[in-house]
């Protein structure tokens, strides 16, 4: 399917806008976290803090790193022990295994897991893209999974804009084609076909968002954007996910997460115009809050809080996403309910 994710993250690999200038650095930074080695060959870059039980884990927007994490991560620690990553090819992260399938990541999150001593059933944070990829991993490892926030969340059916003002629903790309088993082992053809000289100069520079990160944490960002490797990994990830989407198109999703805590954090606007679109605002703004209510549904213990911020909530309302998280983990703790 196209690269549709692109809007809904407003990271335009590609085509940057309204950036300021960062001075770039010199050399690739100090790992935040630890690079586990995984089967294959290839390591995967983990960086997990604070002490407790359940450990929660943040699964990224498609184009974000861990490092982007930071201000939600700070204040998780404080509670419970929390991990974010990089994906395969983002920031410190080798380049993983072809093709990149929902299954592929979250083997691959699975294993460094494990390597590196971290015990389930984890609390799952999913923004944006990571909203289905965390959603098919309770899917496979059910009994792993003792809560999820779902952070604006992609969702199957959900509207995108494909550029040119043309838009696609999330699932209607898909062709039926089997998903193939994910595996850690390596290949020539996994190396990434985008290359350094393929990236237009704008991505010397760094969006604005990111200013509310720390100096270093901006730093960081400024060089993993520069990486052709990330966007060699977006295109696979996006190639695959609408098998998953046209799968739960389908079929009815409603208690598919049984009564695990379950938070769905959602704009209070999606920000819409018929400018912007060959779909009217109202009514992909009115698709965005079925599709949202229908996140709710997942568990039979949730529910939706409204957060008046941007799709970054991470960056632009930290405070609301670390209470969710907390709430999720209380529900845990205590066997109850959000």
């Amino acid at each position: 399917m196209p690269n549709a994710f692109k809007s809904l993250e407003h990271i335009c690999a590609f085509t940057l806008c309204a950036c300021s200038v960062f001075a770039t650095p010199t050399s690739e930074p100090k790992p935040s976290g630890r690079l586990v080695e995984l089967g294959g060959g290839h390591q995967l870059h983990v960086n997990c803090a604070g002490k407790g039980n359940p450990t929660v884990v943040v699964e990224n927007g498609l184009g974000d790193f861990s490092f982007d994490w930071t201000l939600v991560q700070s204040r998780v620690s404080d509670f419970t022990r929390v991990c974010t990553y990089d994906r395969a090819g983002y920031a410190w992260s080798d380049p993983g295994p072809k093709p990149r399938t929902f299954s592929q990541l979250n083997l691959e999150l699975r294993d460094a897991l494990g390597k590196l001593g971290e015990h389930g059933p984890f609390v799952l944070v999913g923004h944006s893209y990571g909203g289905p990829v965390i959603r098919n991993f309770a899917a496979t490892y059910p009994h792993e999974v003792a809560g999820m926030i779902l952070v604006d969340a992609a969702h199957e059916g959900l509207r995108v804009g494909i550029g040119g003002k043309r838009t696609i629903r999330l699932g209607d790309g898909a062709t039926g084609r089997t998903i193939p088993a994910p595996h850690e082992e390596m290949s020539a053809e996994d190396k990434p076909m985008v290359k350094a000289e393929d990236l237009p100069e704008e991505l010397k520079t760094l969006d604005p968002m990111y200013k509310v990160l720390p100096a270093i944490e901006q730093s960081m960002h400024l060089w993993a954007q520069l990486l052709p490797a990330v966007y060699d990994a977006e295109n696979g990830e996006t190639e695959w996910s609408g098998e998953y989407f046209a799968k739960w198109l389908a079929t009815p999703q409603a208690g598919a997460l049984g009564t695990i805590p379950l938070i769905v954090l959602s704009r209070a606007d999606g920000g819409y115009s018929d400018a912007d679109s060959d779909i009217p605002a109202a009514q992909m703004e009115r698709e965005r809050k079925e599709g949202q209510a229908k996140l709710v549904l997942l568990s039979r213990n949730s529910k939706q809080v409204i957060i008046h911020s941007g799709h970054n909530m991470n960056l632009e309302a930290p405070d609301d996403v670390a209470e969710a998280i907390r709430e999720v983990v209380d529900a845990v703790r205590r066997r109850g309910k959000v």
